[in-house]
């Protein structure tokens, strides 16, 4: 366990565990008012995602199987709210969205920690920690993809000269990992930004227009067209972004084993809080806390459900959840942090 995680499990789960009772309340007392207000009503999710990708592919699993586990079983239905690098969502929930528990928003996961990096302050009109999270079904990882045609092979080796990473934006996980490595290990990455998305990169480096690739996740989708490359020795997988290693890549490390100070493992600490959430679901901030809690305690059913969990093994889906609380806990830890190691961050990144 890192040094971030210990001080999140000692410190900032304490705190957030101790108000489950006060905001739960006994089942019993919350789930009648909850079924009244449900019984056929329309939940709708609104995801920053485009159809097709990994977020979209957990909302439509989340949609499906959810429903189930709400008192009075409403029906969710997805709507793709695609713009503003996943802050149309934010905002929406926060500033106009329906605060009454039929809206749930789907968010990108370096959402959470837009605030504290302050990129596009102005587009920011949201406090990530107000908001009610519900959980992410799964703790990403992410790929530092190299192509074999770039002639690079090793980690030693990305300080030898420039190397081009694709890119979507410049508060993209590629490029923010991108600058934390260039700064912590001394590599010479240069993130080329302006593609459409995950997969737009990964057909970039497919056709040797970039000589890597660092994703933020990794999906069934994603994996799909990579492990192939891999298999095949046309790519390699030589790093991982995350908390944690990767059982699909023995003996692949974290960016935060191969970083060899103390100073430089707890900016990828806090870098990493965002893989921690994942695919991330939230309720916007001013929702009566019955239905919070209602909508809480179905998700974390959701991830237990063995429908659920057939449904996404079927779709090559991971399923390694997180739930709401601890994502509040987490961001509250993150925002926190000391001065100087926010601000040295902060400076890597933009």
């Amino acid at each position: 366990m890192s040094v971030f995680e210990r001080r999140l499990s000692r410190r900032g789960f304490a705190a957030a565990f101790a108000g489950i009772a006060a905001l739960s309340g006994a089942r019993g007392a919350r789930a009648q008012p909850a079924a009244n207000f449900y019984r056929g009503k329309t939940i709708t999710l609104y995801t920053a995602a485009s159809v097709g990708g990994g977020y979209d592919q957990y909302a439509r699993l989340l949609a499906k199987h959810m429903p189930r586990h709400i008192p009075g079983e409403p029906n969710i239905v997805v709507s793709n709210m695609v713009g503003a690098e996943g802050f149309r969502v934010a905002n929406y929930l926060y500033n106009v969205a329906a605060q009454d528990g039929t809206v749930i928003g789907g968010l990108s996961r370096n959402t959470g920690l837009a605030r504290f990096y302050g990129f596009n302050s102005s587009g920011i009109q949201f406090d990530a920690r107000k908001f009610y999270w519900l959980g992410s079904p799964e703790q990403e990882v992410g790929l530092f993809i190299l192509s074999a045609k770039s002639g690079l092979h090793a980690i030693d080796d990305l300080k030898i000269r420039p190397v081009t990473v694709s890119s979507t934006a410049d508060n993209s996980p590629t490029t923010v990992y991108s600058r934390l490595l260039n700064v912590t290990l001394g590599t010479k990455l240069k993130p080329i930004s302006g593609y459409a998305g995950s997969q737009a990169c990964l057909l970039a480096l497919e056709r040797n227009e970039v000589d890597a690739h660092i994703s933020g996740g990794s999906s069934a989708p994603f994996r799909a067209r990579v492990l192939p490359w891999i298999a095949k020795g046309d790519a390699k997988v030589i790093m991982l972004m995350g908390m944690k290693r990767d059982l699909a890549f023995p003996g692949v490390p974290t960016a935060i084993e191969t970083e060899p100070t103390p100073a430089g493992k707890q900016l990828f600490e806090i870098a990493f809080a965002e893989q921690v959430m994942g695919r991330p679901f939230v309720l916007p901030p001013k929702m009566p806390a019955d239905r919070v809690a209602a909508l809480r305690a179905a998700f974390d059913a959701t991830m237990k459900d063995p429908e659920f969990l057939a449904d996404a093994g079927a779709q090559k889906a991971h399923v390694d959840p997180v739930s709401g609380i601890e994502i509040n806990a987490l961001l509250e830890r993150v925002y926190s942090a000391p001065l100087n190691v926010a601000d040295r961050l902060r400076s890597i990144v933009k």
